[in-house]
């Protein structure tokens, strides 16, 4: 099998790294000729400009440009809307095979163009290697994962029970019409790919915006769609400001639901305001405050490694990254002890680099953001990192060192707070109870994890925790690394809306309404 058509994931083995390496380098350079282009937005399949642009820049080095994107206006979204209201009664009423076709068609195309779309993903987000040709090797799997739920169910038709001989009753699940897909910045390629294919295999249209600081992966995933014959007004681009792109979005009378991923505020403020005349549906997932329980009975070697793989992995920007560890005291010490050396030998630096694991932060905000919560943490003990990094390259970029705190109250904002960096604290407990008791202690319930080799204190672990993606005994990352078909992907409490995950089984169905028909045969 070749490195371009070898899947890579988060778990890749070290020979398959190898012969990645062996052919991202010339990707990457390739990559690098193309930025500082000019990138349209695409509406019913045509490419449109706007009066003015917005210029995005690297966070691995601002002075790299990475292009020019159109600040979409409200014209701009109402055409969009129009387009794909105008485009849903063809593509609804396509059959789905022929859907299924096309997006795995799109799904191929990804695969295709892999290490060209994962090196953009580092010079644009700032991943590493293997985490950006795993977001990429994680999209076009989603893709592919909606089709075979779609084929799995054959188009979601089920042939009910009657009461009556001359009466044929089926259940038949139908698309709502036009979606709002809003994407982050953090899974730019993956996050959107699933998102937008979940509603696109089901019979939906879409408007689709990524968020303005990685417009280049959305456009990219765009042309993969286009080029797969997604027709035009099917799949619509459009690029601005969320005060004026987004809110006219999701307030547009002619849109029939809304998918997105992004803060708890965002996401609740949507949630709230998306029905007025009458229930929408509205999806959305919002974050985590993610906690790794660590028992006396833990092999502490694999839980440091999965506490620190999780907490720094792409610099805590994600959202199921883990924030907090709570350790039994019997083993804190040596655990802390062991987490520190261990976060020590993490390294910082351009992603660029294959060495590299911790890129920067995506932009200034994120760095003040990551001051004031060292400020925060005064009463406490900083253990590893707590400063910006500067020198060696660091100064034209947004870096900030992997940071552990201990010391400080249980119930500080720290353990509280979303803060979306690679910020870890620690904190010993009693017992297994009191660390549950801890972990739940939170307005989120995304991801959770625990660290323990008796089975009795998993199960308890599983059955107590309130998250809706739980692992036991990760090595690869304590609260991290979700894969289509393996884990679902389901935030509870203020993490998510809907109580269905995305990568899991029932995900394509939140973009269908159910339809009962019956037919009397005399």
């Amino acid at each position: 099998m070749s490195a371009t058509t070898e899947k890579i994931t988060y778990t890749a083995t070290p020979e398959q790294i190898e012969r990645m390496h062996a052919t991202f380098d010339d990707a990457l350079s390739a990559a690098e000729g193309d930025l500082g282009q000019t990138y349209p937005m695409i509406i019913n399949g045509k490419e449109r400009t706007a009066a003015k642009q917005f210029e995005v820049h690297s966070p691995i080095d601002h002075s790299i440009l990475i292009g020019a994107f159109q600040s979409g206006t409200e014209q701009d979204v109402n055409d969009a809307v129009a387009a794909a209201k105008a485009a849903y009664p063809a593509w609804s009423s396509r059959p789905w095979q022929e859907r299924v076709a096309i997006m795995r068609k799109a799904a191929a195309l990804v695969r295709e163009r892999k290490f060209r779309l994962s090196a953009l993903l580092i010079i644009e987000a700032g991943k590493n290697r293997g985490e950006a040709i795993g977001e990429v090797e994680e999209g076009a799997d989603l893709i592919d994962e909606y089709a075979n739920q779609m084929e799995a169910s054959n188009g979601f038709v089920r042939d009910l029970e009657s009461l009556d001989p001359a009466e044929r009753n089926r259940s038949v699940l139908r698309p709502f019409g036009v979606w709002a897909v809003l994407a982050p910045f953090n899974f730019p390629h993956a996050l959107s790919a699933g998102m937008s294919s979940g509603a696109l295999v089901a019979g939906n249209t879409v408007v689709y915006k990524p968020a303005s600081a990685t417009p280049l992966a959305g456009y990219e995933l765009a042309r993969c769609y286009v080029d797969a014959g997604v027709p035009a007004g099917v799949f619509n681009y459009i690029t601005g400001s969320g005060e004026v792109v987004g809110s006219t979005l999701t307030n547009h009378p002619d849109v029939d639901g809304v998918i997105f991923t992004g803060s708890k505020e965002v996401g609740l403020d949507l949630f709230h305001a998306f029905s007025t005349e009458f229930p929408k549906p509205c999806i959305t997932e919002m974050g985590g405050k993610n906690p790794t329980i660590v028992t006396a009975k833990a092999d502490l070697d694999k839980a440091v490694e999965g506490v620190v793989r999780s907490a720094f992995g792409y610099s805590g920007q994600k959202c199921s990254a883990c924030s907090r560890a709570y350790v039994e005291k019997p083993v804190y010490d040596e655990f802390v002890a062991k987490l520190i050396e261990r976060a020590n030998r993490v390294k910082v630096g351009d992603p660029r680099d294959r060495d590299v694991f911790v890129g920067p932060v995506i932009d200034e905000k994120a760095v003040k953001r990551f001051e004031q919560a060292v400020s925060s943490a005064s009463g406490g003990t900083v253990a590893v990192g707590g400063q910006r990094l500067s020198g060696d390259g660091f100064d034209s970029g947004t870096y900030v060192a992997p940071t552990i705190v201990t010391d400080l109250p249980v119930d500080h904002d720290l353990f509280r707070n979303e803060l979306f960096l690679p910020f870890l604290v620690v904190a010993p407990v009693e017992s297994l109870d009191e660390a549950l008791d801890l972990a739940n202690d939170t307005e989120y319930g995304l991801t959770a994890g625990i660290f323990s080799e008796d089975e009795t204190e998993i199960e308890t672990f599983f059955d107590g925790i309130e998250a809706g993606v739980v692992y036991a005994n990760r090595k690869g990352g304590a609260t991290t690394g979700a894969w289509p078909g393996c884990q679902s992907f389901c935030g509870w409490k203020a993490s998510g809306s809907t109580g269905k995950g995305g990568l899991g089984p029932y995900y394509v169905q939140q973009f269908l309404r159910e339809q009962s028909r019956t037919l009397v045969v005399d």
